[in-house]
Protein backbone atom coordinates (compact mmCIF):
# COMPACT_ATOMS: atom_id res chain seq x y z
CA UNK A 1 0.00 0.00 0.00
CA UNK A 2 1.61 3.61 -0.86
CA UNK A 3 2.20 5.99 1.49
CA UNK A 4 0.15 8.84 1.02
CA UNK A 5 1.98 12.55 0.20
CA UNK A 6 1.20 14.80 3.12
CA UNK A 7 2.36 18.22 3.79
CA UNK A 8 1.63 20.27 7.19
CA UNK A 9 -0.89 17.47 7.70
CA UNK A 10 -2.88 17.98 4.25
CA UNK A 11 -3.01 15.78 1.39
CA UNK A 12 -2.42 16.56 -1.98
CA UNK A 13 -6.58 17.27 -2.66
CA UNK A 14 -6.92 19.40 -0.35
CA UNK A 15 -3.72 21.83 -0.62
CA UNK A 16 -5.29 22.20 -4.47
CA UNK A 17 -8.45 23.54 -2.33
CA UNK A 18 -6.43 26.22 -0.57
CA UNK A 19 -6.53 29.40 -1.57
CA UNK A 20 -3.86 31.80 -1.20
CA UNK A 21 -4.80 33.39 1.88
CA UNK A 22 -4.53 29.58 3.72
CA UNK A 23 -1.51 28.77 1.67
CA UNK A 24 0.33 32.02 3.05
CA UNK A 25 -0.23 31.04 6.56
CA UNK A 26 1.48 27.89 5.88
CA UNK A 27 4.76 28.74 4.04
CA UNK A 28 7.88 29.97 6.08
CA UNK A 29 7.97 33.92 7.23
CA UNK A 30 10.27 34.52 3.95
CA UNK A 31 7.83 33.07 1.34
CA UNK A 32 4.77 34.73 3.27
CA UNK A 33 6.13 37.99 2.93
CA UNK A 34 7.30 37.62 -0.85
CA UNK A 35 3.18 35.91 -1.50
CA UNK A 36 1.74 39.01 0.02
CA UNK A 37 4.00 41.70 -2.01
CA UNK A 38 2.02 40.30 -4.67
CA UNK A 39 3.17 38.71 -8.00
CA UNK A 40 5.08 40.35 -10.98
CA UNK A 41 3.74 40.49 -14.27
CA UNK A 42 5.65 37.93 -15.31
CA UNK A 43 4.55 35.79 -12.46
CA UNK A 44 1.12 36.68 -13.48
CA UNK A 45 1.18 35.27 -16.71
CA UNK A 46 2.63 31.74 -15.57
CA UNK A 47 -0.06 31.56 -13.24
CA UNK A 48 -2.79 32.04 -16.33
CA UNK A 49 -0.55 29.63 -17.83
CA UNK A 50 -1.06 27.00 -15.23
CA UNK A 51 -4.72 28.05 -14.44
CA UNK A 52 -5.50 27.22 -18.14
CA UNK A 53 -4.61 23.66 -17.36
CA UNK A 54 -1.40 23.91 -19.68
CA UNK A 55 1.58 21.08 -18.79
CA UNK A 56 5.03 21.81 -19.64
CA UNK A 57 5.64 25.50 -19.24
CA UNK A 58 8.81 26.87 -19.94
CA UNK A 59 9.64 30.07 -18.02
CA UNK A 60 12.13 31.98 -17.06
CA UNK A 61 10.71 33.15 -13.83
CA UNK A 62 13.65 31.40 -11.22
CA UNK A 63 12.20 33.42 -8.13
CA UNK A 64 8.50 32.37 -8.37
CA UNK A 65 7.37 30.48 -5.34
CA UNK A 66 5.63 27.43 -5.70
CA UNK A 67 1.94 27.63 -4.78
CA UNK A 68 -0.77 24.89 -4.16
CA UNK A 69 -2.07 25.67 -8.25
CA UNK A 70 0.90 24.05 -9.75
CA UNK A 71 1.04 20.76 -8.13
CA UNK A 72 0.93 17.91 -10.54
CA UNK A 73 2.69 20.42 -13.29
CA UNK A 74 5.86 20.29 -15.24
CA UNK A 75 7.84 23.39 -15.74
CA UNK A 76 10.92 23.43 -17.82
CA UNK A 77 12.93 26.37 -16.27
CA UNK A 78 15.76 28.22 -17.24
CA UNK A 79 19.16 27.60 -15.96
CA UNK A 80 20.99 29.85 -17.96
CA UNK A 81 22.66 27.85 -20.71
CA UNK A 82 19.78 24.80 -21.08
CA UNK A 83 16.37 24.04 -19.80
CA UNK A 84 15.58 21.47 -17.13
CA UNK A 85 12.48 19.81 -16.44
CA UNK A 86 10.51 20.00 -13.22
CA UNK A 87 7.97 18.09 -11.98
CA UNK A 88 5.75 19.94 -8.93
CA UNK A 89 5.49 17.55 -5.55
CA UNK A 90 3.58 18.69 -2.74
CA UNK A 91 7.41 18.71 -1.03
CA UNK A 92 8.34 21.46 -3.19
CA UNK A 93 5.28 23.86 -1.77
CA UNK A 94 6.79 27.49 -0.52
CA UNK A 95 10.11 26.94 -2.10
CA UNK A 96 11.22 29.04 -5.89
CA UNK A 97 11.32 26.81 -8.91
CA UNK A 98 14.80 28.06 -9.06
CA UNK A 99 15.53 26.01 -6.17
CA UNK A 100 15.70 22.37 -8.27
CA UNK A 101 16.86 24.13 -11.87
CA UNK A 102 20.89 24.48 -10.94
CA UNK A 103 22.74 26.94 -12.41
CA UNK A 104 26.27 25.50 -11.88
CA UNK A 105 27.47 22.20 -13.02
CA UNK A 106 29.96 19.98 -10.74
CA UNK A 107 33.04 19.93 -11.77
CA UNK A 108 34.55 16.80 -13.07
CA UNK A 109 38.15 17.13 -13.69
CA UNK A 110 40.20 15.04 -16.78
CA UNK A 111 43.78 15.08 -18.38
CA UNK A 112 45.61 17.92 -19.00
CA UNK A 113 44.16 19.99 -22.15
CA UNK A 114 45.60 20.94 -25.34
CA UNK A 115 48.98 23.15 -25.30
CA UNK A 116 49.66 22.33 -21.39
CA UNK A 117 53.10 22.44 -20.20
CA UNK A 118 55.02 18.95 -19.55
CA UNK A 119 54.60 19.45 -16.01
CA UNK A 120 50.91 19.95 -15.83
CA UNK A 121 50.65 16.78 -18.08
CA UNK A 122 52.40 14.85 -15.22
CA UNK A 123 50.41 12.98 -13.17
CA UNK A 124 51.13 11.64 -9.88
CA UNK A 125 50.09 7.29 -9.88
CA UNK A 126 49.19 7.38 -6.19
Amino acid sequence: MAKESMWHGKSEEELKKLDLKEFMELVPARQRRTLKRGFTDYEKTLLAKVVKGKDNIRTHCRGMTIVPQMLGKTFIVYAGKEWNMIKITSDMLGCSLGEFSYTRKPVKHSAAGIGATRSSKAISAR
